[in-house]
């Protein structure tokens, strides 16, 4: 399992955000970038030094400091889309080879080069900026119908990371809420969101909130 590229956002306008801007554009870094929790979302941004985060109110922040998509899924949508798709194309930090991401589990925790330790928190659910970014008609649905949305990821211990690191997982949680059956929960699939409270303290805070009100609606 590998690291192919570490992929930095430059600033691009957007008509899709309250703030007229987007760091979706990623390009691959030339060499060592060093990785951090980045703080709370709302103050923080990217967990990637140089990497940039333009709308704080929707992405960055601890439970979202780094974006990882699987090289394979790329390809699969290069082959679908007839189009090249280079790494970082979806926006992501991380373009990884031989990962399983979106079946990774929440909570699974990642060694990334020597040092960086990264845990799994939750998918990506895709928006009007990433379907402007793409230009592909339909492309949200597209890419819900899909269920391959790639992993967020918070940094529990940080480290330097360059292309060709080796990505080793180094915990897999017994429960069985992976990253697609999370995405399945929050967008197609609500009935599945009480399933999601097995991940017990990895779970992305603002998921927890929809899986405990959908158990308690069921309750009542």
């Amino acid at each position: 399992m590998q690291l192919l590229t570490v992929n930095l956002g430059r600033a691009a306008p957007s008509a899709h955000t309250s703030t007229g801007g987007t760091g979706i554009d990623k390009r691959p870094a030339d060499g060592p970038v060093a990785v951090a929790a980045p703080g709370p979302k709302g103050v923080g941004a990217s967990g990637l030094d140089g990497d940039t985060v333009v709308n704080l109110r929707h992405h960055g922040g601890n439970d979202q400091a780094v974006y990882a998509y699987a090289r394979e899924d790329l390809d699969d949508w290069e082959r679908e889309l007839g189009r090249q798709l280079a790494n970082g194309a979806f926006g992501e930090n991380l373009t990884t080879l031989g990962v399983e991401i979106s079946g990774a589990r929440i909570g699974e925790r990642w060694r990334v080069g020597p040092r960086l330790l990264l845990e799994v928190s939750s998918p990506r659910i895709p928006c009007r900026t990433f379907q402007e970014w793409l230009g592909e008609h339909g492309w949200i649905k597209r890419f819900t119908q899909a269920a391959v949305p790639g992993a967020y990821l918070r940094v529990l211990e940080p480290g330097e990371i360059r292309a060709g690191d080796a990505v080793q997982v180094v915990h897999r949680p017994a429960h069985e809420v992976t990253v697609a059956l999370m995405f399945r929960a929050l967008t197609t699939r609500p009935e599945l969101l009480p399933r999601l409270l097995e991940a017990g303290a990895a779970l992305h805070p603002e998921a927890r909130a929809k899986a405990l009100k959908r158990a308690g609606d069921e309750g009542n």
